[in-house]
Protein backbone atom coordinates (compact mmCIF):
# COMPACT_ATOMS: atom_id res chain seq x y z
CA UNK A 1 0.00 0.00 0.00
CA UNK A 2 1.56 3.33 -1.06
CA UNK A 3 2.26 5.77 1.75
CA UNK A 4 -0.80 7.91 2.37
CA UNK A 5 -3.09 5.64 0.35
CA UNK A 6 -5.64 4.03 2.63
CA UNK A 7 -7.65 2.27 -0.03
CA UNK A 8 -7.15 1.43 -3.68
CA UNK A 9 -10.18 0.98 -5.87
CA UNK A 10 -11.55 -2.55 -6.02
CA UNK A 11 -10.64 -3.13 -9.67
CA UNK A 12 -7.01 -2.16 -9.08
CA UNK A 13 -4.39 -4.83 -8.62
CA UNK A 14 -1.04 -3.78 -10.02
CA UNK A 15 -0.64 -0.11 -10.83
CA UNK A 16 0.47 0.20 -14.47
CA UNK A 17 2.68 2.90 -15.89
CA UNK A 18 0.62 6.07 -15.62
CA UNK A 19 0.58 9.27 -17.61
CA UNK A 20 2.43 11.11 -14.88
CA UNK A 21 5.48 9.01 -15.76
CA UNK A 22 6.14 11.59 -18.49
CA UNK A 23 6.88 14.15 -15.77
CA UNK A 24 10.58 15.06 -15.74
CA UNK A 25 12.57 13.87 -12.73
CA UNK A 26 12.96 16.15 -9.74
CA UNK A 27 16.28 17.95 -10.10
CA UNK A 28 19.03 17.30 -7.61
CA UNK A 29 20.89 20.27 -6.09
CA UNK A 30 23.85 19.53 -8.35
CA UNK A 31 21.70 20.17 -11.41
CA UNK A 32 21.09 23.75 -10.35
CA UNK A 33 24.78 24.62 -10.57
CA UNK A 34 26.96 25.71 -13.42
CA UNK A 35 29.12 22.84 -14.66
CA UNK A 36 31.53 22.91 -17.59
CA UNK A 37 30.28 26.36 -18.55
CA UNK A 38 26.70 25.05 -18.75
CA UNK A 39 24.05 26.59 -16.52
CA UNK A 40 21.17 24.29 -15.57
CA UNK A 41 17.77 25.94 -15.13
CA UNK A 42 15.44 23.35 -13.58
CA UNK A 43 11.72 23.71 -13.06
CA UNK A 44 10.37 23.77 -9.52
CA UNK A 45 10.15 20.58 -7.49
CA UNK A 46 6.48 21.39 -6.96
CA UNK A 47 5.68 21.39 -10.69
CA UNK A 48 7.83 18.31 -11.27
CA UNK A 49 5.78 16.49 -8.64
CA UNK A 50 2.51 17.42 -10.38
CA UNK A 51 0.91 14.77 -12.60
CA UNK A 52 0.99 15.39 -16.35
CA UNK A 53 -2.45 16.43 -17.68
CA UNK A 54 -4.11 13.43 -19.27
CA UNK A 55 -6.40 15.65 -21.36
CA UNK A 56 -3.39 17.15 -23.15
CA UNK A 57 -2.15 13.68 -24.00
CA UNK A 58 -5.61 12.62 -25.19
CA UNK A 59 -5.82 15.72 -27.40
CA UNK A 60 -2.42 14.91 -28.89
CA UNK A 61 -3.49 11.30 -29.43
CA UNK A 62 -6.66 12.50 -31.17
CA UNK A 63 -4.69 14.76 -33.52
CA UNK A 64 -2.06 12.13 -34.26
CA UNK A 65 -4.54 9.37 -35.01
CA UNK A 66 -6.71 11.69 -37.09
CA UNK A 67 -3.75 12.75 -39.24
CA UNK A 68 -2.38 9.25 -39.79
CA UNK A 69 -5.75 7.40 -39.93
CA UNK A 70 -4.07 4.08 -39.22
CA UNK A 71 -7.41 2.69 -38.04
CA UNK A 72 -9.03 2.92 -41.48
CA UNK A 73 -11.73 5.47 -40.57
CA UNK A 74 -12.07 8.95 -42.05
CA UNK A 75 -11.66 10.51 -38.58
CA UNK A 76 -10.91 9.66 -34.97
CA UNK A 77 -13.84 10.12 -32.59
CA UNK A 78 -13.49 11.28 -28.99
CA UNK A 79 -15.31 9.90 -25.97
CA UNK A 80 -12.55 11.35 -23.81
CA UNK A 81 -12.86 14.97 -22.71
CA UNK A 82 -15.91 15.86 -20.62
CA UNK A 83 -17.71 18.29 -22.91
CA UNK A 84 -21.16 18.58 -24.50
CA UNK A 85 -21.91 18.87 -28.19
CA UNK A 86 -24.29 21.85 -27.96
CA UNK A 87 -23.60 25.57 -27.81
CA UNK A 88 -25.07 28.14 -25.36
CA UNK A 89 -28.68 29.33 -25.55
CA UNK A 90 -29.28 31.76 -28.39
CA UNK A 91 -30.13 34.60 -26.02
CA UNK A 92 -26.82 34.03 -24.23
CA UNK A 93 -24.87 34.20 -27.47
CA UNK A 94 -26.68 37.39 -28.41
CA UNK A 95 -25.77 38.88 -25.03
CA UNK A 96 -22.15 38.00 -25.71
CA UNK A 97 -22.20 39.69 -29.10
CA UNK A 98 -23.67 42.84 -27.55
CA UNK A 99 -21.09 42.78 -24.76
CA UNK A 100 -18.25 42.63 -27.29
CA UNK A 101 -19.05 46.16 -28.47
CA UNK A 102 -19.65 47.59 -25.00
CA UNK A 103 -16.57 49.60 -23.90
CA UNK A 104 -17.16 48.42 -20.32
CA UNK A 105 -16.27 44.88 -21.40
CA UNK A 106 -12.70 45.96 -22.06
CA UNK A 107 -12.20 46.98 -18.44
CA UNK A 108 -11.90 45.04 -15.21
CA UNK A 109 -14.98 44.42 -13.11
CA UNK A 110 -15.20 43.60 -9.42
CA UNK A 111 -12.80 40.76 -8.61
CA UNK A 112 -15.60 38.51 -7.34
CA UNK A 113 -17.66 39.00 -10.51
CA UNK A 114 -20.28 41.30 -11.99
CA UNK A 115 -22.73 42.34 -9.22
CA UNK A 116 -25.73 41.47 -11.38
CA UNK A 117 -24.38 37.99 -12.13
CA UNK A 118 -23.58 37.38 -8.47
CA UNK A 119 -27.12 38.47 -7.56
CA UNK A 120 -28.58 36.07 -10.14
CA UNK A 121 -26.39 33.27 -8.79
CA UNK A 122 -27.43 33.94 -5.19
CA UNK A 123 -31.06 33.62 -6.34
CA UNK A 124 -30.27 30.40 -8.21
CA UNK A 125 -28.39 28.96 -5.21
CA UNK A 126 -31.29 29.75 -2.88
CA UNK A 127 -34.12 28.51 -5.12
CA UNK A 128 -32.48 25.52 -6.81
CA UNK A 129 -29.82 24.37 -4.35
CA UNK A 130 -31.33 25.48 -1.02
CA UNK A 131 -28.15 27.41 -0.23
CA UNK A 132 -29.69 30.43 1.44
CA UNK A 133 -26.80 31.71 3.55
CA UNK A 134 -23.99 31.40 1.03
CA UNK A 135 -22.15 34.09 -0.85
CA UNK A 136 -20.67 33.51 -4.28
CA UNK A 137 -17.54 34.28 -6.29
CA UNK A 138 -17.42 33.99 -10.08
CA UNK A 139 -14.32 32.30 -11.46
CA UNK A 140 -12.73 31.30 -14.77
CA UNK A 141 -14.36 27.88 -14.77
CA UNK A 142 -14.88 25.38 -11.98
CA UNK A 143 -11.20 24.39 -12.12
CA UNK A 144 -10.16 27.88 -11.13
CA UNK A 145 -12.79 27.90 -8.39
CA UNK A 146 -11.20 24.74 -7.01
CA UNK A 147 -7.70 26.20 -7.31
CA UNK A 148 -8.84 29.29 -5.41
CA UNK A 149 -10.17 27.06 -2.65
CA UNK A 150 -7.04 24.91 -2.44
CA UNK A 151 -4.70 27.90 -2.27
CA UNK A 152 -6.89 29.60 0.32
CA UNK A 153 -7.20 26.54 2.59
CA UNK A 154 -4.14 24.33 2.18
CA UNK A 155 -0.53 24.49 3.29
CA UNK A 156 2.08 22.08 1.89
CA UNK A 157 2.21 20.06 5.10
CA UNK A 158 -1.58 19.53 5.25
CA UNK A 159 -3.24 16.19 4.59
CA UNK A 160 -6.14 16.15 2.13
CA UNK A 161 -8.52 13.46 0.93
CA UNK A 162 -9.87 12.31 -2.43
CA UNK A 163 -12.19 9.40 -3.20
CA UNK A 164 -10.63 7.38 -6.03
CA UNK A 165 -11.64 7.21 -8.77
CA UNK A 166 -11.32 11.01 -8.59
CA UNK A 167 -11.28 13.93 -10.99
CA UNK A 168 -7.64 14.17 -12.05
CA UNK A 169 -7.44 17.98 -11.94
CA UNK A 170 -8.40 17.94 -8.27
CA UNK A 171 -5.29 15.95 -7.45
CA UNK A 172 -3.19 18.15 -9.71
CA UNK A 173 -4.46 21.27 -7.91
CA UNK A 174 -3.29 19.90 -4.58
CA UNK A 175 0.08 19.03 -6.10
CA UNK A 176 0.43 22.51 -7.60
CA UNK A 177 -0.23 23.94 -4.13
CA UNK A 178 2.74 21.95 -2.83
CA UNK A 179 0.80 19.20 -1.03
CA UNK A 180 3.01 16.11 -1.11
CA UNK A 181 1.63 12.95 -2.72
CA UNK A 182 2.11 11.15 0.59
CA UNK A 183 -0.33 13.64 2.13
CA UNK A 184 -3.05 13.04 -0.49
CA UNK A 185 -5.09 10.34 1.22
CA UNK A 186 -7.20 7.98 -0.87
CA UNK A 187 -10.53 7.64 0.91
CA UNK A 188 -12.55 4.49 0.39
CA UNK A 189 -15.52 3.92 -1.90
CA UNK A 190 -17.97 1.04 -1.57
CA UNK A 191 -16.83 -1.25 -4.43
CA UNK A 192 -20.41 -2.39 -5.07
CA UNK A 193 -22.03 1.04 -5.38
CA UNK A 194 -18.96 3.19 -6.11
CA UNK A 195 -20.29 5.69 -3.55
CA UNK A 196 -18.09 7.08 -0.76
CA UNK A 197 -17.92 4.68 2.18
CA UNK A 198 -19.27 6.69 5.12
CA UNK A 199 -18.57 3.88 7.60
CA UNK A 200 -14.90 3.91 6.62
CA UNK A 201 -14.75 7.70 6.76
CA UNK A 202 -16.33 7.93 10.21
CA UNK A 203 -13.91 5.32 11.53
CA UNK A 204 -10.79 6.80 9.94
CA UNK A 205 -11.28 10.58 10.19
CA UNK A 206 -10.35 10.80 13.88
CA UNK A 207 -6.81 9.64 13.08
CA UNK A 208 -6.32 10.84 9.50
CA UNK A 209 -5.88 14.52 10.37
CA UNK A 210 -7.39 15.75 7.10
CA UNK A 211 -7.60 19.49 6.42
CA UNK A 212 -9.76 19.13 3.29
CA UNK A 213 -11.93 16.35 1.85
CA UNK A 214 -13.17 16.55 -1.75
CA UNK A 215 -16.32 15.02 -3.17
CA UNK A 216 -17.70 15.31 -6.71
CA UNK A 217 -21.45 14.87 -7.01
CA UNK A 218 -22.60 13.65 -9.48
CA UNK A 219 -19.23 11.98 -9.74
CA UNK A 220 -16.62 12.47 -12.41
CA UNK A 221 -15.50 9.81 -13.36
CA UNK A 222 -17.86 7.17 -11.93
CA UNK A 223 -21.22 8.64 -12.99
CA UNK A 224 -22.75 7.90 -9.57
CA UNK A 225 -24.96 10.22 -7.50
CA UNK A 226 -24.64 10.46 -3.73
CA UNK A 227 -28.01 10.60 -1.90
CA UNK A 228 -28.79 13.25 0.71
CA UNK A 229 -28.40 10.92 3.69
CA UNK A 230 -24.87 9.98 2.62
CA UNK A 231 -23.91 13.62 2.06
CA UNK A 232 -25.19 14.50 5.53
CA UNK A 233 -23.10 11.73 7.13
CA UNK A 234 -19.96 12.87 5.34
CA UNK A 235 -20.57 16.51 6.24
CA UNK A 236 -21.24 15.68 9.89
CA UNK A 237 -18.06 13.61 10.12
CA UNK A 238 -15.98 16.41 8.56
CA UNK A 239 -17.45 19.02 10.90
CA UNK A 240 -16.75 16.88 13.93
CA UNK A 241 -13.06 16.59 13.05
CA UNK A 242 -12.28 20.10 11.79
CA UNK A 243 -12.15 19.15 8.12
CA UNK A 244 -13.29 21.32 5.23
CA UNK A 245 -15.64 19.57 2.78
CA UNK A 246 -15.38 20.76 -0.83
CA UNK A 247 -18.18 19.51 -3.08
CA UNK A 248 -17.85 19.86 -6.85
CA UNK A 249 -21.39 20.12 -8.27
CA UNK A 250 -20.35 20.70 -11.90
CA UNK A 251 -22.82 18.09 -13.16
CA UNK A 252 -25.76 19.11 -10.97
CA UNK A 253 -28.19 19.21 -13.92
CA UNK A 254 -27.04 15.85 -15.33
CA UNK A 255 -29.15 13.55 -13.17
CA UNK A 256 -31.11 10.65 -14.66
CA UNK A 257 -34.12 8.70 -13.46
CA UNK A 258 -33.90 5.13 -12.20
CA UNK A 259 -34.72 2.24 -14.59
CA UNK A 260 -38.26 2.12 -13.14
CA UNK A 261 -38.75 5.83 -13.78
CA UNK A 262 -38.26 7.11 -10.25
CA UNK A 263 -36.72 10.56 -10.08
CA UNK A 264 -33.20 11.00 -8.74
CA UNK A 265 -32.41 14.32 -7.07
CA UNK A 266 -29.16 16.22 -6.73
CA UNK A 267 -28.70 17.72 -3.27
CA UNK A 268 -26.37 20.40 -1.91
CA UNK A 269 -25.11 20.96 1.63
CA UNK A 270 -24.71 24.28 3.41
CA UNK A 271 -22.55 24.72 6.50
CA UNK A 272 -19.60 26.87 7.54
CA UNK A 273 -17.15 24.07 6.71
CA UNK A 274 -18.66 23.31 3.27
CA UNK A 275 -17.73 24.97 -0.02
CA UNK A 276 -19.76 24.23 -3.16
CA UNK A 277 -18.32 24.53 -6.66
CA UNK A 278 -20.42 24.92 -9.82
CA UNK A 279 -19.88 25.40 -13.55
CA UNK A 280 -21.58 26.83 -16.62
CA UNK A 281 -19.36 24.80 -18.94
CA UNK A 282 -21.22 21.52 -19.32
CA UNK A 283 -24.88 22.32 -18.84
CA UNK A 284 -24.92 25.46 -21.00
CA UNK A 285 -22.30 24.39 -23.55
CA UNK A 286 -19.99 27.18 -22.36
CA UNK A 287 -16.74 25.24 -22.10
CA UNK A 288 -14.65 27.86 -23.90
CA UNK A 289 -16.23 30.81 -22.09
CA UNK A 290 -14.65 29.64 -18.82
CA UNK A 291 -17.21 30.60 -16.17
CA UNK A 292 -17.67 28.78 -12.88
CA UNK A 293 -18.42 29.85 -9.32
CA UNK A 294 -17.88 28.87 -5.72
CA UNK A 295 -20.43 29.25 -2.91
CA UNK A 296 -19.31 29.61 0.70
CA UNK A 297 -20.22 31.04 4.08
CA UNK A 298 -17.89 34.02 4.51
CA UNK A 299 -17.74 34.44 8.28
CA UNK A 300 -15.53 31.78 9.83
CA UNK A 301 -14.76 31.24 13.52
CA UNK A 302 -11.29 30.41 14.80
CA UNK A 303 -9.93 30.26 18.34
CA UNK A 304 -9.81 33.80 19.65
CA UNK A 305 -11.78 35.43 16.86
CA UNK A 306 -13.09 35.20 13.33
CA UNK A 307 -12.02 35.82 9.75
CA UNK A 308 -13.66 36.40 6.38
CA UNK A 309 -13.26 33.49 3.97
CA UNK A 310 -14.18 35.63 0.98
CA UNK A 311 -11.24 37.92 1.75
CA UNK A 312 -8.95 34.89 1.63
CA UNK A 313 -10.39 33.71 -1.68
CA UNK A 314 -10.04 37.20 -3.13
CA UNK A 315 -6.30 37.12 -2.52
CA UNK A 316 -6.07 34.24 -4.98
CA UNK A 317 -8.62 35.68 -7.38
CA UNK A 318 -6.85 39.03 -7.63
CA UNK A 319 -3.48 37.36 -8.20
CA UNK A 320 -4.52 34.90 -10.93
CA UNK A 321 -7.32 36.26 -13.17
CA UNK A 322 -8.15 39.53 -11.32
CA UNK A 323 -11.67 38.93 -12.61
CA UNK A 324 -13.35 36.67 -15.18
CA UNK A 325 -14.01 37.97 -18.68
CA UNK A 326 -16.91 40.44 -18.67
CA UNK A 327 -18.11 39.13 -22.03
CA UNK A 328 -18.24 35.59 -20.67
CA UNK A 329 -20.07 36.78 -17.56
CA UNK A 330 -22.69 38.49 -19.74
CA UNK A 331 -23.18 35.21 -21.59
CA UNK A 332 -23.58 33.39 -18.27
CA UNK A 333 -26.09 35.94 -16.95
CA UNK A 334 -28.25 35.57 -20.05
CA UNK A 335 -27.99 31.76 -19.82
CA UNK A 336 -29.69 31.97 -16.43
CA UNK A 337 -32.50 34.18 -17.71
CA UNK A 338 -36.08 33.51 -18.71
CA UNK A 339 -36.24 31.22 -21.72
CA UNK A 340 -33.03 29.44 -20.74
CA UNK A 341 -31.81 28.32 -17.32
CA UNK A 342 -32.44 24.86 -15.96
CA UNK A 343 -35.46 24.08 -18.23
CA UNK A 344 -33.31 24.74 -21.30
CA UNK A 345 -30.73 22.26 -20.06
CA UNK A 346 -33.38 19.67 -19.19
CA UNK A 347 -34.48 19.68 -22.83
CA UNK A 348 -30.98 18.54 -23.80
CA UNK A 349 -30.95 15.55 -21.47
CA UNK A 350 -33.03 13.40 -23.80
CA UNK A 351 -30.20 13.56 -26.34
CA UNK A 352 -27.65 12.77 -23.65
CA UNK A 353 -29.67 9.77 -22.50
CA UNK A 354 -29.79 8.40 -26.05
CA UNK A 355 -25.99 8.60 -26.14
CA UNK A 356 -25.79 7.09 -22.68
CA UNK A 357 -27.70 4.01 -23.82
CA UNK A 358 -25.49 3.57 -26.89
CA UNK A 359 -22.30 3.69 -24.87
CA UNK A 360 -23.68 1.54 -22.05
CA UNK A 361 -24.71 -1.15 -24.54
CA UNK A 362 -21.26 -1.09 -26.13
CA UNK A 363 -19.44 -1.41 -22.81
CA UNK A 364 -21.66 -4.14 -21.38
CA UNK A 365 -21.48 -6.11 -24.61
CA UNK A 366 -17.69 -6.00 -24.56
CA UNK A 367 -16.94 -6.20 -20.84
CA UNK A 368 -20.06 -7.46 -19.09
CA UNK A 369 -22.64 -5.61 -17.00
CA UNK A 370 -20.70 -5.97 -13.74
CA UNK A 371 -17.75 -4.13 -15.26
CA UNK A 372 -19.66 -0.90 -15.93
CA UNK A 373 -20.40 1.79 -13.34
CA UNK A 374 -22.41 4.97 -13.85
CA UNK A 375 -25.61 6.16 -15.44
CA UNK A 376 -27.02 7.90 -12.35
CA UNK A 377 -25.50 11.30 -13.07
CA UNK A 378 -22.78 13.28 -14.86
CA UNK A 379 -21.74 12.25 -18.40
CA UNK A 380 -19.42 9.30 -17.82
CA UNK A 381 -19.17 5.57 -17.40
CA UNK A 382 -16.25 3.96 -15.62
CA UNK A 383 -15.53 0.50 -17.00
CA UNK A 384 -13.30 -2.06 -15.32
CA UNK A 385 -11.16 -3.85 -17.89
CA UNK A 386 -10.18 -6.58 -15.44
CA UNK A 387 -13.77 -7.84 -15.34
CA UNK A 388 -13.88 -8.59 -19.05
CA UNK A 389 -14.75 -12.19 -19.84
CA UNK A 390 -11.60 -14.26 -20.08
CA UNK A 391 -9.32 -11.54 -18.67
CA UNK A 392 -7.38 -12.78 -15.67
CA UNK A 393 -4.16 -10.77 -15.87
CA UNK A 394 -3.68 -7.17 -14.86
CA UNK A 395 -4.53 -4.79 -17.68
CA UNK A 396 -2.48 -1.72 -18.58
CA UNK A 397 -5.31 0.73 -19.20
CA UNK A 398 -3.01 3.18 -20.99
CA UNK A 399 -1.99 0.53 -23.48
CA UNK A 400 -5.67 -0.27 -24.09
CA UNK A 401 -6.44 3.40 -24.65
CA UNK A 402 -3.61 3.76 -27.15
CA UNK A 403 -4.74 0.72 -29.08
CA UNK A 404 -8.35 1.91 -29.15
CA UNK A 405 -7.18 5.18 -30.68
CA UNK A 406 -4.61 3.82 -33.13
CA UNK A 407 -6.43 0.67 -34.28
CA UNK A 408 -10.12 1.50 -33.86
CA UNK A 409 -10.37 5.29 -34.09
CA UNK A 410 -11.93 6.10 -30.70
CA UNK A 411 -10.30 7.94 -27.78
CA UNK A 412 -11.16 7.49 -24.08
CA UNK A 413 -9.41 8.34 -20.79
CA UNK A 414 -7.26 5.77 -18.94
CA UNK A 415 -8.54 5.17 -15.42
CA UNK A 416 -5.02 5.36 -14.02
CA UNK A 417 -5.29 9.14 -14.48
CA UNK A 418 -8.18 9.08 -12.00
CA UNK A 419 -6.53 6.83 -9.45
CA UNK A 420 -8.23 3.72 -10.85
CA UNK A 421 -5.74 1.68 -12.90
CA UNK A 422 -7.24 -1.12 -14.92
CA UNK A 423 -10.26 0.98 -15.91
CA UNK A 424 -11.30 3.45 -18.60
CA UNK A 425 -13.46 6.58 -18.34
CA UNK A 426 -15.87 6.96 -21.23
CA UNK A 427 -17.74 10.23 -21.84
CA UNK A 428 -21.03 10.20 -23.72
CA UNK A 429 -22.11 13.83 -24.21
CA UNK A 430 -19.28 14.83 -26.56
CA UNK A 431 -20.93 13.91 -29.84
CA UNK A 432 -24.32 14.18 -31.57
CA UNK A 433 -26.24 10.92 -31.53
CA UNK A 434 -25.22 9.69 -35.00
CA UNK A 435 -21.52 10.22 -34.33
CA UNK A 436 -21.87 8.75 -30.84
CA UNK A 437 -23.41 5.63 -32.35
CA UNK A 438 -20.35 5.27 -34.59
CA UNK A 439 -17.97 5.90 -31.67
CA UNK A 440 -19.77 3.37 -29.49
CA UNK A 441 -19.57 0.73 -32.22
CA UNK A 442 -15.82 1.33 -32.56
CA UNK A 443 -15.42 1.12 -28.79
CA UNK A 444 -17.32 -2.18 -28.60
CA UNK A 445 -15.35 -3.72 -31.46
CA UNK A 446 -12.04 -2.52 -30.06
CA UNK A 447 -12.64 -3.72 -26.50
CA UNK A 448 -13.83 -7.12 -27.68
CA UNK A 449 -10.72 -7.49 -29.82
CA UNK A 450 -8.28 -6.22 -27.19
CA UNK A 451 -9.80 -7.96 -24.17
CA UNK A 452 -10.75 -11.25 -25.77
Amino acid sequence: EPSGAHCLWACSRTVPLCLSSTTPPTPTPAQTMTENNTTFLPASQRINATDAPCIVEMQEMLRECSSTATHGHDSTLSLAQGIVFWTPPQQALQAGVAAMTDPKSAAYCEDAGLPELRAALRHKLATENNLTASDVMVTCGANQAFMNVVLALCDPQDRVGLFPPYYFNHKMAFQLAGVANDNIVEARRDPATMLPDADWLEAQLPTLGLKVLVLTNPCNPTGTLAPRALLDRISKACAAHGCWLVVDNTYEYFVYNTPDGSQRIHNCLEAPHVLNIFSFSKAFGMMGFRIGYVAYMSEQQVPGGAYNLEAMLLKVQDTIPICPSIVSQRVALAALGEGAGRPWVQDKLGLVMANQQLVRDALTSALGEDAVHGGEGAIYFLACLTKAAGVTDDVNDEAVVRRLAAEFGVVVIPGSSCGAPGTIRVAYANLPVDQCRDAAARLETGLKHICE
